[in-house]
């Protein structure tokens, strides 16, 4: 978590520590300090319900998916097929990459046991006995630490046969991915687990009719599962008071780049850049706000004109972005916009699985431009070009890799095009200086949350 002092709900600078609230304790990743705050309580709450009511309470609460598409937790369980035969699977999306986000690692670190517990619940409420965490390759410290809490889950009873004595029983599988972008996408991720290359399923049927092992799953996000427990631990009209409207409850906020104090901020859904930027600071000493990210690098570029823009699914919609994963990257005057997207669009060409030709091709034509214009060496026409190609990779590639590839190049040219068409005519000496490359370092979103 951020060095900011947590402060109750209000008007001005809420932070609402949930699911951060036990970061800073000491060895806050183990059993014993999780059961001292009450962990594995909502268990046994949840195991005196019937598994629909679960269900009812996660909908009531107005929980939406933490992974970035924001689709209704409860209704997505409500989905299985519970007259179907086969067994039924639990998935929880622990692949984290979309760049510049950073918060299912801090939490899987910090407190592993809330995400066990709500796998649990989960695991009940859909009726499955297998549940399956799907943790990103590269990050093996995290790998060992959910191993660990599940052997101490199994050791203590949360987990295996007959769990506190309910008759329900539960194996947990944690699962080291081969360390793909793509594998963030739900069906790519199914492949993954199932022993093959990484690369999205054609769809109809969806995982809940026929996902792992052509069985009815579930997948949901990390932070979409570890929030599970305090709504059934503290009620679904207490999760619901938090947030809008519309998008209720609370989320993790990585905020990077070039503020002061960078870190994992835990808010309600619906606080502005402007109240978390003040809270982490302010933007560094004798700058400005050019541009930032809302959701991650995948989602439409905003500038200050949009500071108060509330951050939930449809304030950021409305501005013209999405909230995504809530990776929050924010740069100042310094950075080049036209090298930013560049580096970025470099990932994308790199983690296309190359399944479909308008991601694989495109993305790759897209690099070849971007570089011209970055270098100062583009063509009369790049830029119609640019967005030529983008409106061709739009709603036509296989999956939402080559749509979010589009989507900061064309944000940028909306806001920036003189930058674009600036590429055409001189040089590009030092366009991004020293002083702002660790914008570009995903991992500062989460400086000091990974105890």
């Amino acid at each position: 978590m951020s060095d900011a002092t947590p402060t109750d709900v209000g008007t001005a600078g809420p932070l609402t520590p949930v699911l951060t609230d036990t970061w800073d304790a000491e060895r806050s990743w183990t059993l014993a300090a999780y059961e001292r705050k009450g962990g594995y309580r909502a268990l046994d709450v949840a195991l005196g319900m019937a598994p629909d009511d679960v269900i009812a309470a996660v909908k009531d609460s107005g929980l939406r998916g933490r992974g970035g598409a924001g689709f209704p937790t409860g209704m997505k369980w409500s989905f299985i097929p519970q007259d179907n035969p086969k067994p039924k699977y639990l998935v929880v999306n622990a692949d984290e990459s979309e760049p510049g986000t950073c918060k299912d690692i801090p939490l899987m670190m910090a407190s592993p046991h809330t995400l066990v517990e709500g796998v649990v619940i989960a695991s009940y409420a859909i009726r499955a006995h297998r549940a399956f965490i799907y943790v990103r390759g590269e990050v093996v410290h995290v790998i060992r630490r959910v191993q660990a809490a599940v052997a101490e889950a199994y050791a203590a009873g949360h987990l295996g046969s007959d769990i506190h004595g309910s008759g329900y029983d539960l194996e947990v599988v944690v699962h080291a991915g081969a360390g793909a972008y793509i594998c963030g996408e739900e069906t790519a991720l199914l492949e993954g687990l199932e022993g093959r290359r990484g690369q999205p399923r054609l769809r109809p049927p969806f995982p809940a009719v026929a996902g792992l092992y052509a069985s009815p799953t579930v997948i949901n996000n990390v932070e979409s599962i570890a929030s599970v427990p305090a709504i059934i631990g503290r009620g679904a009209a207490w999760f619901s008071s938090l947030g809008t409207e519309k998008s209720k409850g609370f989320g993790i906020f990585s905020l990077s780049g070039h503020v002061e104090r960078p870190g994992a901020y835990e808010a309600p859904l619906g606080i502005t850049l402007r109240e978390l930027i003040d809270l982490a600071g302010g933007v560094r000493a004798g700058h400005g706000l050019k541009f930032w990210t809302p959701g991650g690098s995948s989602t439409p570029i905003l500038t200050a004109e949009h500071l108060d823009v509330p951050l939930d699914f449809e304030g950021v919609g409305a501005a013209g972005s999405m909230l995504g994963t809530r990776a929050l990257q924010v740069f100042d005057e310094t950075v080049s916009v036209v090298r930013c997207v560049l580096r970025w669009t470099e990932f994308y060409k790199h983690e296309s699985c190359g399944k479909c030709t308008p991601c694989r091709e495109g993305t790759w034509w897209l690099v070849q431009i971007l570089t011209r214009l970055d270098r100062g060496q583009g063509q009369p026409g790049d830029v119609e070009q640019l967005l030529d190609l983008c409106d061709n990779i739009l709603g036509r590639s296989f999956c939402a890799l080559g749509d979010g590839a589009t989507s900061p190049i064309t944000s940028a040219i909306r806001y920036f095009r003189e930058e674009f068409e600036a590429g055409m005519h001189t040089a590009s000496t030092e366009l991004f200086p020293p002083a702002a490359s660790t914008a570009f370092a995903p991992v500062g979103a989460g400086a000091g949350a990974g105890r």
